[in-house]
């Protein structure tokens, strides 16, 4: 085969003549954004992901790093990072796989058969264990709040503050009389 930064620019350039949106970062090649849709038929149809893909210098012969940068609730993605544990990722990565594979095949078996006996996200896997009609509501909850077209295409530093949004006058404990200040006498 050719050289890895040969195979580095032909497997990204093949994401980008497929149907996938690819964003690179600082003009490179070695870390970029793709839009993914959740797969059909699953509880994430529907959702819209923007995933963080980052190259090693040793690509294809390393695996790349994958996470998701909007919020989603499954029991092998990292809840704050957005990491995902994935054997063929993490474990079994082959050169003989591409960047196709990933958003073809890997992330779709990842969302359409989670595995909460190995997972990231202890919370969601418990619930999936223990509740499953809960955990299904929860997943859909996750993915109409924060997996929507504008929730990829807005900045990153939206995202990084969604968490703020959440937080109410009671549970902080101020309001708005605290914020005006008072008067002097």
């Amino acid at each position: 085969m050719s050289s890895p930064s040969k195979r580095r620019e032909m497997d990204v350039m093949k994401l980008m003549m497929s149907d996938y949106n690819v964003e690179t970062i600082n003009d490179g090649l070695n870390e970029f954004n793709v839009e993914f849709h959740g797969p059909k038929e699953s509880l994430y149809e529907g959702g819209v992901w923007k995933i963080r893909v980052e190259l090693p210098d040793a690509y294809p012969y390393k695996s790349p790093s994958i996470r998701f940068v909007n919020k989603i609730f499954h029991p092998n993605v990292d809840e704050t990072s957005g990491s995902v544990c994935l054997d063929v990722i993490n474990q079994s990565w082959s050169p003989m796989f591409d960047l196709l594979n990933i958003f073809e095949v890997f992330l779709p078996q990842l969302l359409l058969y989670p595995n909460p006996s190995d997972p990231l996200n202890g919370d969601a896997a418990s619930l999936m264990m223990k509740d499953r009609k809960q955990y299904d509501q929860k997943v859909k909850e996750f993915c109409e709040r924060y997996a929507k077209k504008e929730n990829v295409t807005k900045g990153t530093a939206d995202e990084e503050t969604d968490d703020d949004e959440d937080v109410t006058d009671e549970e902080t404990g101020s309001s708005d009389d605290e914020i005006a200040g008072h008067a002097d006498p």
